[in-house]
């Protein structure tokens, strides 16, 4: 028997988990931290460092407080976090600026650079990303600082991953060359392959933008799965945790990977995590790789599999966006949803409020609802908006399935599904096939899986499955309501890459020069559209 904590950084707020081995959780608690946003500048979205270490000091005790157990009981501590939300650090990993988050989508201009030059120099790394590099990811984020932060490029030192930030500063590392990369963080954001030779070529970067030169030194380290140890926690950070020092911690990874562990992910699966935004994230035995899909990466869920990942940009936030503009909140506005029929509301609705991760990849996008009349209401919106999003997985699933990924089992986790019965329904009749839903929470459970094999309880990630994931309820598809949504997907299908490709028919440019119109009165930074 073992007590672990599984700690998962989300985009509001850490959440701690002591789990029992034998017993399952025990107590979580949670912190919040702010997230920093501009109003003029919609793309920006950062968070300090400092705030996410405090939390973590702040749940962590929390946790032990609810769950009546001393600190000292605790063998090991595993931690994930979003991505790419990257920070640039110097001597001693001192942060040089914020992190920017996942959801910052300044780089845009910087990534579709760096998708150009890949096709340009035939970088091979790009068609394992599903040949567009994206907004969301670290070399974007990282060329956009160096270009806007000149001051300070004689202090960079290298550029962090959050989850490997957390685990160097709660192993008391300082020497950047010391600190072990996430091969999840580093294979689906940053371009790197063993296959191809690791990170991209010194030759490429300095193609790109000679502010790139060294940079990939920089980067150079021990990159590895989570099955291996990051380090042990430190006598300062186990004093502000409350547990005892020299506990194990294991190579760290993205939230929605290891959410994936915890729904009880196994190969040919498909898991939703679903929340503010959605991961799609599989488990395949083999490399097949997807063109627009988030990255095809060995070792990245499962150590011992090839982790494929795939998304959209925006649901649940999209969901609270319709809320707040009818004055409510979302749980009051979904009140009666459970009677919606497919399609009765007349409208379609594409859920690009934040751009489209998948399949397009392309963040000059914003959301379109088409069919409103003079009676439509927000709680029609919403529910179009819970179609849309699953209309959207749809599509990404069957571009999978086009490709080689076979699909066995598809499973909704994240913090949405458990409290949201229609959302299920609709997603099990829009895909056509049954959808499991986890019966208990399990955010930051995968964590905890991992913390425990890093304690050496169990030898492998089924084995802690077996003995730890909850069961599923399962939602099966109402054959009225998918021949409907089937007439919708036609539909979806049609405006989806007609209004998201930039060539299409002319249509495609609609939505791109919204936003630079918008850029240019309110005086922001339009790069990339």
């Amino acid at each position: 028997m073992a007590i672990v904590a599984g700690v998962d950084f989300g985009t509001l707020s850490v959440r701690v988990s002591l789990v029992d081995s034998e017993r399952g959780l025990l107590a979580s608690a949670l912190a919040e931290y702010p997230l920093h946003r501009k109003r003029e500048d919609p793309e920006y979205a950062t968070q300090s460092h400092e705030d996410h270490m405090r939390g973590l000091a702040t749940a962590t005790r929390d946790a032990l407080k609810k769950a009546g157990i001393p600190g000292d009981k605790v063998e090991a501590i595993a931690l994930d976090t979003t991505g790419s939300s990257v920070i640039p650090v110097g001597k001693d990993l001192k942060p040089l600026g914020e992190y920017y988050l996942w959801c910052d989508h300044r780089a845009k201009g910087e990534a579709s650079e760096i998708t150009e030059a890949a096709h340009r120099e035939g970088l091979p790394a790009i068609d394992w990303c599903g040949g567009v590099y994206s907004s969301e990811w670290g070399f974007s984020k990282l060329l956009h600082w160096l270009r806007h932060n000149p001051e300070k490029r004689s202090e960079f030192v290298t550029a962090l991953e959050h989850c490997d930030m957390v685990a160097a500063t709660l192993a008391g590392v300082t020497d950047s060359r010391q600190v072990k990369r996430s091969a999840c963080a580093m294979g689906h954001k940053w371009l790197w392959n063993p296959k191809l030779g690791g990170l991209p070529p010194e030759e490429f970067l300095v193609k790109l933008d000679p502010l790139l030169t060294g940079v990939r030194a920089k980067l150079e380290g021990d990159y590895a799965t989570s099955d291996q140890i990051a380090g042990y926690l430190s006598p300062f950070w186990a004093e502000k945790l409350g547990l005892k020092p020299d506990i194990p911690i294991p190579v760290g990874a993205f939230d929605a990977h290891w959410d994936a562990i915890g729904a009880g992910c196994r190969t040919d699966d498909i898991v939703n995590v679903v929340g503010t935004s959605t991961c799609i994230i599989g488990i395949t035995p083999s490399i097949n790789l997807v063109p627009g899909v988030c990255g095809v990466v060995e070792g990245s869920v499962h150590p011992r599999r090839t982790g494929i990942e795939a998304g959209l940009s925006a649901v649940g936030d999209i969901f609270n966006a319709i809320a707040t503009r009818a004055g409510t909140d979302v749980a009051t506005l979904s009140q009666g949803l459970e009677d919606y029929r497919a399609g009765q509301t007349g409208l379609l609705r594409l859920t690009w409020d934040n751009g489209d991760r998948t399949v397009l990849v392309n963040p000059n996008l914003r959301g379109v609802t088409v069919g409103w009349n003079l009676q439509s209401t927000a709680q029609d919106e919403l529910f179009a908006a819970i179609e849309g999003t699953a209309l959207h997985t749809r599509v990404i699933l069957d571009r999978m399935e086009a490709h080689g990924v076979h699909i066995k089992r598809v499973i909704n986790a994240g913090g949405i599904p458990q409290k949201n019965a229609v959302l299920n329904q609709v997603y099990a009749n829009v895909l056509g096939r049954p959808v499991l839903v986890p019966t208990k929470s399990v955010t930051s459970l995968g964590s905890a899986i991992f913390a425990l094999l890093a304690a050496g309880t169990f030898k492998t990630v089924e084995e802690a499955q077996d003995k730890i994931c909850p069961p599923h309820k399962i939602y099966e598809a109402q054959v009225p309501e998918k021949q409907l949504y089937d007439e919708l997907y036609a539909l979806y299908s049609e405006l989806y890459f007609a209004f998201g490709q930039p060539a299409a028919k002319g249509i495609g440019s609609i939505l791109p020069k919204l936003i630079r119109l918008s850029c240019s009165v309110n005086n922001t930074p339009a790069a990339g559209t």
